[in-house]
């Protein structure tokens, strides 16, 4: 089906024509945005391209058969032609010749991971496993793996393996290793075809630049928040997978070749067949690839300490720089230089966001909640009385629980649809309180919050709450498109210095996209309903509680 690629204008001059030129590929849930960022942060063109076949959450393509609860999967070939349709639409938008782009910095959701052969096709691409679904792509949100992820978590606590410590002491449902293990368990015949497990993300780079799988880049972003992965201590040891799954373990040592970049490094050169695709030249450098939610970091040029940099979307995901490393049940990830060099990266998140207000809007019937959300704004702190707990899709952090379900309470007659809005944003602020306050009694700075993402600039009021109940100032970020902004970045730094000008990400970040502090809209809480918020906090805390132990 051909479509129009969105774009949004940019601004260009007659100086900014001899600047480098960096492409940033941010690949999330729904479709790919490509935007062509200058070595001064001009933004030359951009586009977005949705997927042809979105999320497969109800029927395989050309299938009618419906897919188990939990699933969520995606069509690889999807990836790489919206990415290139993308890209020649911004480079078109641009108005530049393909020898004023110098690298390509790619993000992408993670862990959505798929099984592949040794050369790269994957699996669900053969006629053989078309019809199979855990042979497809399986996205970030598939929760097929709560058996499997029950399983290693027990053996990992009996064990007392190391590698709990870096993960708040818990394996997370949505992680690597057990959608493999799911595979194996619940399709053997595609686990026995399998000859390479991979990252979506270094899959895709993988294409970008060819080679053989010995030397694919495997990014240490994705493994060390994804995949238990340690500089120190690589992968967990095969002792521990044996004891999981004797097939876990063999795949883990035969089907994981690759070796180990940061996001930056260069994973190799643009081959000849995707420039000509992507409207690119040859050999240009293409960086190792990097998280979505980790590439905003640089996109908002915060490479400061301190700095919680707040992704909001389909989820949340919150990623902080500390020097501080510290062992915090709940958080989802801590990684030394996992998001910038000689810093340790914090990741935290909230499993349903964006996709929380969508399933509340299908819910009530409405095409946007526009008019919802002024009349529930127009409400006291509280809802009058209704109380949401917002693990629509389970609880990352700080329970680090995929099983776990949403509640709406103290609902009555008199009740209706900007009741249950107020309260599911108030849920969504009270999570975030309940990470701020864990980060902090776990001894890491937080002194600055800066809000990204499309949330925050489609909906102001969410920002409002947000701060009303943390009871600080949140910054949100004049750019609406962070991530791709940070891929960019990295692809200026793949590129090298001799022709970038830029030898440290964190130079590289501040000049292509650190902002004025005049361009930021600053929300600040307002004090009679942060006082008031105090108290409600606590009410959520309470129904926490009750549901995470079955009450």
């Amino acid at each position: 089906m051909l479509h129009t690629p969105e774009r949004t204008s940019v601004d260009t001059d007659a100086a900014s024509m001899t600047h480098p030129i960096s492409l940033g590929l941010d690949f999330g849930t729904e479709s790919v945005r490509a935007v062509l960022v200058d070595s001064t942060g001009k933004q030359h063109g951009t586009a977005t391209v949705p997927y042809a076949h979105g999320q497969i959450t109800s029927s395989l393509p050309g299938g009618s058969e419906p897919l188990p609860p939990h699933y969520a999967l995606q069509a690889p070939q999807d990836w790489v032609d919206s990415a290139a349709e993308a890209t020649r639409a911004a480079i078109a938008q641009a108005g530049i010749t393909a020898d004023r782009v110098i690298g390509v910095g790619v993000d992408f959701t993670s862990c959505t991971m798929l099984p592949t052969t040794r050369a790269g096709t994957p699996l669900c691409d053969l006629e053989t496993f078309r019809g199979t679904a855990l042979a497809w792509p399986k996205l970030w949100k598939h929760h097929g793996a709560m058996k499997q992820t029950a399983h290693m978590n027990e053996v990992a606590t009996a064990r007392n393996e190391s590698f709990l410590k870096r993960y708040g002491g818990t394996i997370g449902l949505e992680w690597f290793f057990p959608k493999m293990l799911e595979t194996i368990e619940d399709a053997p015949e595609v686990a026995a075809a399998a000859e390479i497990w991979i990252e979506a993300g270094d899959w895709f780079v993988w294409q970008l630049v060819g080679g053989p799988a010995d030397s694919l880049a495997r990014s240490t972003c994705q493994a060390g928040y994804k995949a238990m992965w340690s500089a120190a201590e690589g992968y967990p040891s095969q002792e521990y997978f044996s004891a999981v799954s004797p097939q876990l373990a063999a795949a883990v040592e035969n089907c994981l070749p690759g070796e180990m970049r940061s996001p930056g490094e260069r994973a190799g050169s643009l081959s000849d067949a995707m420039a000509e695709r992507f409207g690119l030249a040859p050999g240009i450098a293409v960086s190792t690839a990097i998280i979505d939610a980790h590439a905003a970091v640089p996109g908002v040029g915060a490479g400061d300490p301190g700095t919680l940099v707040m992704v909001m979307g389909t989820s949340s995901c919150h990623m902080l720089n500390s020097h501080t490393l510290a062992d915090i049940t709940g958080v989802a990830g801590v990684v030394d230089g996992g998001i910038l060099p000689g810093l340790y990266g914090y990741e935290t998140g909230q499993a349903a966001v964006g996709d929380a207000f969508a399933w509340l809007r299908n819910l009530l019937g409405l095409e946007s909640f526009d008019s919802l959300s002024e009349s529930a704004m127009q409400l006291p702190p509280g809802a009058e009385g209704v109380t949401c707990l917002d693990w629509m899709n389970g609880c990352r952090t700080p329970l680090m629980d995929g099983e776990l379900r949403g509640a709406f309470t103290g609902l009555g007659l008199h009740h209706s649809g900007e009741h249950l809005y107020l309260a599911m944003l108030e849920a969504s602020a009270f999570g975030l309180r309940w990470i701020v306050e864990l980060l902090r009694e776990g001894g890491v700075e937080i002194n600055r919050l800066i809000a990204t993402g499309g949330l925050p600039h489609h909906n102001r009021a969410f920002i409002e709450v947000y701060a009303d109940v943390i009871g600080c100032e949140i910054e949100i970020h004049p750019s609406t498109q962070a991530t791709a902004v940070g891929a960019a970045v990295l692809g200026m730094i793949a590129a090298g210095s001799q022709a970038s000008g830029f030898s440290e990400i964190a130079a590289a970040a501040t000049a292509m996209a650190a902002a004025p502090q005049s361009q930021f809209d600053v929300v600040s809480p307002r004090a009679d309903r942060a006082e008031k918020y105090n108290g409600l906090y606590r009410r959520y805390r309470d129904l926490a509680t009750a549901v995470a132990d079955g009450l």
